[in-house]
């Protein structure tokens, strides 16, 4: 479907896409949100492989529509009866144990428990593995040496699709302009992005495809549309904010001016504080773990709610006064600060968010 996409703005975004994307990551779509571009890559995905089942993780998210929201992992999936199809995988980053005693013993055991699941379930039953190279809404979780690359390893041997949600990780977030690219050999076959494509100045998502599948599309239609899609105004926008950020070289600012001090930032919270037992952070993409001093144990679901709600909802009264606006999930506080900020605002920002913890007995 062309409608209002037939434009100029288009042509200038997709060729400009397809130099940032590496190999032949080529084709595209550009829907409004992340959400419709994760289920016009899950069209894609099926129809590319006839193939019906769809692999994603329990500590995950990926959009608040139907079919994204059945892939979805998180508490928020319990919102609607899940569409049929979709398997979570036993999760790289679990809350409740450890895949090992350190990084090496972790990861083969994970990427032992992937494969063996691939396996149960059925190789040529699974159209897709859809993840997130770095989870954003789950805390930012940094998945196990290798385990990315054994995803595409299982991908190519077995003729999936491997799709990567870049939603939040995506356009500098991460210090690289895509999260993918902080881990070697890893090239989707499918990439969803939207947030940073315009910098949330309006609507606009996309969908990345490598030639041999955007080529199967040529002769078998998708029968993909929505409304907004490809609206010119947006796709300007996006033109605009991507030619911006190579001008201004952006990404190569957040790698040698703010996310230094994030990660120090982060690091001295976990020093500093009991209640936080856990920070992780990568370019200007961080969140740091809410603990009980008492027990140990979370301060309170990621849902909300739990005996310490009083304590949870004081320090949100904290955030508000210190002038913070916080990604704050109860348990977990997200610093997510433009990639524009400088590193005395940086600074200025942990400074609020400091007193608000000590502000509040967790």
């Amino acid at each position: 479907y062309g409608g209002l996409g037939l434009v100029e703005p288009r042509a200038r975004l997709a060729s400009l896409l397809s130099e940032l994307l590496p190999g032949d990551l080529n084709g595209f779509l550009f829907p409004s949100s992340g959400a419709e571009a994760n289920e016009a890559a899950i069209r894609i995905a099926r129809q590319f492989t006839g193939r019906s089942k769809i692999l994603t993780r329990y500590r995950s998210y990926h959009g608040g529509t139907a079919t994204a929201l059945s892939a979805t992992g998180d508490f928020r999936r319990n919102f609607i009866d899940d569409a049929p199809g979709f398997i979570r995988l036993m999760d790289p980053n679990p809350m409740q144990f450890s895949w090992g005693s350190d990084m090496a013993e972790a990861s083969e055991r994970a990427r032992g428990a992937l494969r063996e699941q691939v396996l149960g379930e059925g190789p040529d039953t699974i159209a897709a593995i859809l993840v997130e190279a770095i989870p954003g809404s789950a805390g930012v979780l940094l998945p196990p040496d290798g385990y990315l690359q054994e995803i595409r390893s299982i991908c190519d041997e077995f003729g999936i699709v491997m799709v990567v949600d870049e939603v939040m990780a995506g356009f500098g977030r991460t210090g690289k302009m895509f999260g993918f690219q902080r881990f070697d050999n890893v090239l989707p076959d499918v990439v969803t992005f939207a947030k940073g494509l315009t910098a949330s100045y309006l609507p606009l998502a996309g969908v990345a495809m490598r030639s041999h599948i955007q080529d199967h599309f040529r002769s078998n239609d998708l029968g993909y549309g929505a409304t907004y899609q490809a609206h010119p105004v947006s796709l300007a926008c996006g033109y605009a904010v991507v030619k911006h950020m190579l001008d201004e070289d952006i990404v190569g600012r957040v790698q040698r001016e703010t996310a230094p001090i994030m990660e120090a930032e982060m690091a001295s919270l976990v020093k500093d504080f009991a209640c936080v037992r856990q920070a992780r952070a990568v370019g200007l993409f961080a969140c740091c773990d809410l603990i009980s001093t008492d027990t140990g144990d979370r301060v309170a679901p990621m849902a909300g709610g739990g005996p310490n709600h009083e304590k949870v909802a004081a320090f949100k009264r904290a955030l508000k006064a210190e002038g913070l606006i916080a990604f704050f999930r109860n348990c977990m506080i997200h610093v997510c600060p433009p990639l524009t900020i400088t590193p005395e605002e940086l600074r200025d920002g942990f400074g609020r968010l400091r007193r608000a913890l000590s502000s509040v007995d967790f």
